[in-house]
């Protein structure tokens, strides 16, 4: 129910407003603008494992490409996962990789979806941003069935629709004087002078389903199943193209939109069952895909048309395919040893394959400097890169003496293109009472590059900027001293206390520390001219990689992925719940989150000599790692009920953040997001047991993050640079589009 109250139709945002330690991306730039992410204690959101009722998820195709904190993320795409299909959401953030898998660094998040087998439940709910735009509607029903003796059946339906929003300023091309005299017809363009409309949400449409099912087949074996299945069509508004680029088809300029076909599929089949002799197994095979389809609308190839005199003005850009398929078979035992509980063996087997390939874009899309806003993968970018991986694992728990908990880990793992890993955790945890514990892990893992990080490559463009983003194992990226990506390696150290001083009260304290050495992270931008510093080499990468770019551009260079630093992230996480009863007055229910966590960038890999005085990591990129999201993050929420009546409220409060800025990496300005408290607020009224009315807010005052630093804003519009649009800083952890409202019908029978 928490996760319903947030008025968030995505499950990435509602989780988010329930654990202050899961920072949600609020917008994206560019392609991530249509999968946004999430992230555990500061790390990479391919830190994170997601399962599915215990069962591993296959990774978005979709790669976050350009800066900010969230660079580099392929993870599960949770908003695949309808809310009204959970049951609930359990979050393990000690260091998992020895018993889930060597990725799970940051922890796990296991989503354990409902298994009624009668009645259904829905709601259907609509919202807007106060200031315009982001028109939202979501419709969801869950059923459940019997549909024989000893089996369920739940099946959940949900569609939604999302729409654009704008908070970008005013281009400053379009009010330069000079530009106005040369084409004045810019007044003309529909929305002058807000023309350029990329600081803002995508648009999407999404239609998803999941499906849960189990039945016994006799007193010792279960058969279960579930699958999830969506699509998505979505659009992004990119730069504005001046009325020079394409007079004869747009004589006042044009904005293209890049678009986004995408369809998700994921589904498991096992079996479990207990053997004579009270040995318990699991048996199950998952399957998941994601399939994305990249295209250009309104739009032109300006080479083509100077060369043949016509150009479409749709194209198809691409397409990025990931999928995964994993099988297990777990073993389980309690063995008595005469200790105060029985000992719990268990071993498991496991064998996974992952694939990633990028399909080309079709010839206009990808002549020359290709369609504008976004040229399509070339042929050079296409390809398809697969990897498998063995493991075998054993779990050993018990309680010696009473109170005293030890749970030992062990797992090895082969890797097709890194070799093998060994990794560990130790987990000790003692019971004073049984209203006061201590507890303390730690644990070390292995994250082999995801093959996106390997492989991807594009060309992102903007009116004035040009920049290839080079596969690491490439031969272009040898020429700038990068040879492929290496697996992270990392130590985690967590101790707390468990109090439960009264029957209503739950508390909880716990430190960490996690250590990642090797870590993979996307470069600053690596300049081959434009730039205030430049290296030949980048400019032979980008000729090596077989790119042709816009010649109207005025910087070129390059992006890459390589194992830059070694990082440091230390915090503290409290959790505090209270349930009151004030007589006719009504229940509350409080809760408390907070969670303090600073990453530090303890060690910077030498620069390759080739991009010398250049390095990997500029300003940015360092201050997307350690500042990029605030270190302070505060919940508390007060959920009161009285009668039929129903009230949420959840203060959010967000510690400072910034991010450090360049228009050409000379000089760099800090953009500084100042902490924040956002109130959230729902009301509800349960009119019958069958029907609710909810309204609320998320962000109910309506408040904005601090703008891009007053200095950069200053320069780029001084320079007529079209990324003065951006006056609000993508990488505010409460979103830039102000407050959002919504009402919500919800039914059950």
């Amino acid at each position: 129910m928490s996760l319903a109250r947030t008025g968030q139709p995505d499950l990435i945002q509602a989780l988010s407003q329930n654990l202050p330690s899961l920072n949600a991306q609020a917008f994206g730039s560019d392609m991530a603008n249509m999968t946004l992410s999430a992230r555990l204690r500061g790390l990479s959101p391919n830190n994170t494992l997601v399962l599915v009722n215990g069962k591993r998820r296959h990774g978005t195709a979709n790669l976050a490409v350009l800066g900010g904190p969230y660079q580099g993320g392929a993870a599960a795409d949770l908003n695949y996962i309808p809310v009204g299909a959970i049951d609930h959401v359990e979050v393990l953030q000690d260091g998992a990789a020895a018993q889930y898998g060597t990725d799970a660094i940051a922890g796990v998040v296991n989503i354990i979806l409902k298994q009624n087998y009668r009645g259904g439940s829905g709601n259907v709910n609509g919202g807007a941003y106060g200031d315009g735009g982001g028109h939202t509607g979501d419709g969801s029903v869950n059923l459940g069935f019997t549909p024989f003796a000893d089996a369920f059946a739940s099946l959940t339906l949900e569609t939604k629709y999302h729409g654009f929003s704008n908070r970008g300023g005013i281009d400053p091309r379009v009010i330069d004087a000079a530009n106005l005299a040369r084409y004045p017809q810019l007044r003309d363009h529909p929305g002058y002078p807000k023309v350029n409309l990329i600081a803002g949400d995508a648009q999407y449409r999404q239609h998803i389903a999941a499906i849960n099912v189990g039945a016994d087949l006799s007193d010792s074996v279960t058969l279960y199943g579930f699958a999830t299945y969506g699509k998505k069509k979505a659009a992004a508004y990119e730069n504005y193209r001046m009325p020079d680029r394409l007079p004869s088809i747009y004589p006042t300029g044009f904005s293209p939109q890049e678009t986004f076909k995408e369809e998700d599929f994921a589904a498991t089949l096992g079996v479990k069952g207990q053997l004579p002799g009270a040995w318990r197994w699991d048996l199950s095979s998952t399957y998941g895909k994601d399939t994305a389809k990249l295209g250009v609308a309104h739009s032109a190839n300006i080479s083509l048309f100077t060369e043949t005199g016509s150009t479409p003005l749709d194209f198809y850009a691409g397409k990025f395919v990931a999928s995964q398929w994993t099988n297990n078979l777990d073993f389980s035992h309690d063995f008595d040893l005469a200790w105060a509980t029985p000992l719990t063996f268990a071993v498991g087997l496991e064998h996974r394959r992952d694939t990633y390939e990028i399909g080309a874009g079709d010839a206009g899309s990808r002549y020359k400097e290709g369609a504008q806003s976004f040229p399509g993968f070339s042929l050079t970018d296409a390809g398809r890169h697969s990897r498998s991986n063995k493991a075998v694992y054993v779990d050993v728990t018990g309680q010696p003496i009473k109170g005293w908990t030890v749970d030992l880990a062990g797992r090895y793992e082969h890797f097709s293109d890194f070799g093998s890993a060994r990794v560990g955790k130790l987990t000790s945890r003692y019971d004073f009472s049984p209203t006061a514990a201590v507890r303390a892990t730690y644990s070390n893992g292995f994250r082999a590059p995801t093959l996106a990080e390997e492989y991807y490559s594009a060309t992102n463009v903007s009116p004035r900027t040009a920049f290839v983003q080079l596969a690491p194992n490439s031969p272009g990226a040898r020429l700038v001293g990068v040879d492929g990506l290496r697996p992270e390696a990392s130590t985690n150290i967590s101790a707390g206390i468990v109090l439960n001083p009264a029957s209503n009260l739950a508390v909880t304290l716990d430190a960490y520390q996690i250590t990642i050495r090797d870590r993979i992270v996307g470069s600053g931008s690596l300049y081959g001219s434009g730039g205030a510093v430049n290296s030949p080499a980048v400019t032979a990468a980008i000729l090596a990689n077989g790119n042709v770019l816009d010649p109207t551009v005025v910087q070129t260079g390059i992006n890459i992925f390589s194992n830059a630093i070694n990082t440091r992230s230390r915090g503290v996480e409290f959790v505090a719940t209270l349930n009151s009863n004030y007589g006719s007055v009504g229940r509350v229910d409080w809760s408390l989150a907070a969670n303090y966590n600073k990453v530090q960038v303890i060690k910077i890999n030498q620069a390759p000599v080739q991009l010398r005085p250049q390095t990997l990591l500029d300003a940015t990129a360092i201050s997307d790692i350690e500042t990029a999201s605030p270190r302070v993050r505060v919940n508390v929420g007060a959920l009161w009920k009285q009668g039929p009546l129903t009230v949420n409220l959840r203060e959010a409060f967000y510690g400072k953040s910034s991010e450090m800025q360049s228009s050409d990496g000379a000089t760099y300005y800090k953009t500084e997001v100042k902490p924040a408290a956002i109130t959230d607020l729902e009301m509800s009224y349960q009119f019958s047991k069958a029907w609710s009315l909810s309204v609320g807010a998320n962000n109910l005052f309506n408040q904005y993050p601090n703008h891009v630093n007053g200095q950069l804003l200053a320069e780029q519009r001084a320079n007529l640079d079209n990324a003065a649009v951006t006056i609000y800083p993508p990488f505010s952890p409460f979103g830039i589009n102000g407050g959002y409202y919504y009402a919500r019908a919800g039914f059950k029978f």
